[in-house]
């Protein structure tokens, strides 16, 4: 639960994603601006917010325009999980006009997409502030987007959980079914690693909890209690493991669960019902002379 883990080659990830979504869009090209924009004609556009937000993403729009026109200049205006107010411009770009007009879905769709995420990841951060509570995300991402979508909620404030299924061990509900007991889980993990890998346990009852914490398991996941029961479980653990509490975490109730001496709240929603947020390209001048807006 390092912040920043699995961000190394975040770039290099995203270009392959971008090349993809233009080469979705794209197709055998773009039959509308080829018929419209005129051969070497220029433009300038400005990315707009139609709404507050946390801004997560920008180098995505970018990338976008700097693949498909290589003298394309593009400038942000916001830093990197820094908020927006409605209306205010967040990124310039100038460039080719075709190259405007074919990229701007794209650009568009993954940084909304992600400002979406770090927005709502700040408006949960925000809530547990003044606590030592950190708010973890976690692997409830859409498919081949978790590099990004993890680094949104970096952006908005929070910290990623694991990656994958390869950087901690974290025994669920079904792996404690195969296993036959928490007890016998956890024994399985420490005769095939050692010590090697931390180790987490999903608990649903204090009986689990009593198991796991005999066992030597590293954090202890409350998962689905409520506040009377995260009480009782902070007392039997008594700093014996670090304590993560998941499920029915809304922006509601964390500020009270934060409270209950835990160390980390896990929140799926901030990758899985994240609102990509409303966000414009504007194309506001032709070859530097502003362009004249229809009435």
């Amino acid at each position: 639960m390092k912040k920043g883990k699995g961000q190394s080659g975040l770039k290099g990830y995203a270009e392959l994603l971008v090349r993809a979504a233009l080469a979705e869009d794209i197709g055998s090209g773009d039959i509308t601006t080829n018929a419209i924009v005129k051969k070497n004609e220029a433009g300038d556009a400005e990315f707009i917010a139609r709404e507050e937000m946390a801004v997560a993403g920008l180098f995505i729009p970018e990338m976008v325009f700097g693949l498909l026109d290589k003298k394309a200049v593009f400038k942000a205006r916001v830093k990197e999980g820094g908020r927006a107010k409605k209306g205010q411009v967040i990124a310039t770009v100038h460039g080719s006009l075709a190259a405007l007009l074919i990229g701007e879905r794209v650009a568009l769709n993954f940084l909304q997409r992600l400002s979406g995420i770090a927005t709502i990841t700040n408006e949960f951060a925000v809530r547990i502030k003044n606590t030592k509570v950190k708010l973890l995300d976690t692997r409830k991402t859409t498919p081949c987007m978790r590099a990004l979508e993890k680094y949104a909620v970096m952006a908005g404030g929070g910290t990623n959980h694991r990656f994958g299924l390869f950087d901690l061990v974290l025994i669920k509900d079904n792996h404690i079914m195969a296993a036959g007991s928490v007890t016998a889980a956890i024994e399985a993990v420490k005769r095939k690693y050692r010590d090697a890998v931390p180790i987490e346990v999903e608990v649903t009852d204090l009986n689990e909890l009593k198991e796991a914490l005999a066992s030597g398991a590293d954090i202890i996941m409350l998962d689905n209690m409520g506040i009377p029961m995260i009480r009782q479980a902070v007392k039997l653990i008594a700093g014996n493991a670090f304590i993560e509490v998941s499920g029915n975490i809304n922006i509601g109730n964390i500020g009270k669960v934060a409270k209950e001496g835990i160390d980390f709240i896990s929140v799926g929603a901030l990758t899985h019902s994240a609102r990509a947020v409303d966000i414009s390209m504007e194309v506001v001048s032709l070859c530097g002379t502003k362009k004249q807006k229809s009435r």
